[in-house]
C-alpha cells in the first residue's frame, strides 16, 4: 500500500533526491577536476611551445607574475640547457571591441617577437577575428618586430603597423595586448639581471 501523499513525505522525498544528487555531482566534480587541470596545463604548455623556439625546461614551473598597469601578466621564461632563448608572455587587452583580447606573444632574449597566439577573444567573425592566424595574416607582421624600436600603432594613427581592414578598434587592441606584453617582459629582463647581480 503505497504512503499517503503529506507535505512530510514530500519534503523527505525531495530532500533524498538533492541529497543523492548533491553527493553525485560531487563525485564527478572529484574525479574530473585533475584530467581537467591537466588538460588545461598541457593547452598552456602547447601555446608557450608555438610562440618560442625550442626549450627543454618547464616554463609552467618557473613561470612569473608582473603587475602591470592593467593587471598582471604572466611570463613563461624558456631555456634550453641553462640558456635563456626567450619568455612566453600571456598577455591581454581590453580595448577590444568584444571585450577582452588574451595573448601568448614569445619574445626572444634581444626582445624581438618570435611569435604569437590568440588565446582567447570575443571579436566580430569576419572583421575582428582576423587577429587568428587561421582567418588571416595579420598577426605574420610581428614576426620579428622588435617593439621597442617599431612604432607600435595602425599605420590609420601614425604607427608601423597595417591594421585589419574595418577592424581597427581589433588591431589596435591586439597591438595593445603585444605592447603591455612587452612592458611586463622589459620588467622581467630587468629583475633577472638585478637577481643575477646580486
Amino acid at each position: 500500500m503505497a504512503k499517503p501523499s503529506t507535505f512530510k513525505n514530500m519534503v523527505l522525498t525531495l530532500f533524498l533526491v538533492t541529497l543523492t544528487a548533491s553527493a553525485a555531482v560531487g563525485f564527478v566534480y572529484e574525479l574530473t577536476k585533475g584530467p581537467i587541470k591537466e588538460t588545461a596545463r598541457k593547452k598552456q604548455l602547447q601555446a608557450i611551445r608555438d610562440v618560442l623556439p625550442d626549450f627543454n625546461n618547464d616554463p609552467l614551473a618557473d613561470q612569473t607574475t608582473i603587475k602591470s598597469a592593467a593587471g598582471p601578466v604572466v611570463i613563461f621564461p624558456a631555456r634550453q640547457n641553462d640558456a635563456f632563448v626567450g619568455a612566453a608572455v600571456k598577455t591581454f587587452s581590453d580595448e577590444g571591441f568584444g571585450g577582452r583580447i588574451t595573448l601568448m606573444v614569445g619574445f626572444r632574449p634581444d626582445g624581438t617577437i618570435h611569435n604569437i597566439e590568440v588565446l582567447q577573444h570575443s571579436e566580430t567573425p569576419g572583421l575582428g577575428d582576423k587577429i587568428q592566424k587561421t582567418k588571416s595574416s595579420f598577426s605574420d607582421q610581428f614576426i620579428g618586430m622588435n617593439p621597442d624600436s617599431t612604432n607600435m600603432a595602425v599605420r590609420k594613427d601614425g604607427g608601423d603597423v597595417d591594421g585589419i581592414t574595418a577592424a581597427t578598434i581589433s588591431s589596435r587592441a591586439y597591438i595593445d595586448a603585444v605592447a603591455q606584453g612587452y612592458a611586463a617582459y622589459q620588467d622581467f629582463r630587468q629583475q633577472n639581471q638585478l637577481q643575477q647581480e646580486l
